[in-house]
């Protein structure tokens, strides 16, 4: 499964990579990632224009979209947008960090997973 990687470069700016989380056959139960620990798990959702200035995160964190989309600036300037569907693993702790923007006429929801 790919997923978005946002984190911060040794320039101090925050930057987006591809990554591939790899899964493993469970016997008759299907496939499954390695399991993570997670510390907390809560939803969050932003209304159509919303617009987050720049900001980092405060803990790593996946932000998996659950409905409308958005639009992410990292630090390098390079912009993603995340949908539906879309997982993001945000690791941007220092620098510039990165801001968002909802896009269309949809409530951004998502679902966030706090790491330890």
């Amino acid at each position: 499964m790919k997923i978005t990687r946002l984190f911060t470069g040794s320039d101090d700016r925050s930057h987006f990579e591809d990554i591939e989380i790899p899964f493993e056959p469970r016997e008759a139960f299907g496939f499954f990632t390695i399991p993570e620990p997670a510390k907390a798990v809560f939803f969050r959702e932003n209304p159509p224009g919303y617009v987050y200035p720049w900001h980092t995160v405060v803990c790593r964190e996946y932000v998996v979209v659950i409905d409308g989309e958005a639009e992410i600036e990292a630090g390098s300037g390079e912009k993603r947008t995340f949908k539906k569907g879309d997982v993001l693993l945000a690791e941007d702790l220092t620098g510039q960090g990165h801001r968002t923007r909802v896009l269309g006429k949809k409530v951004w929801r998502q679902l966030f997973v706090t790491l330890p």
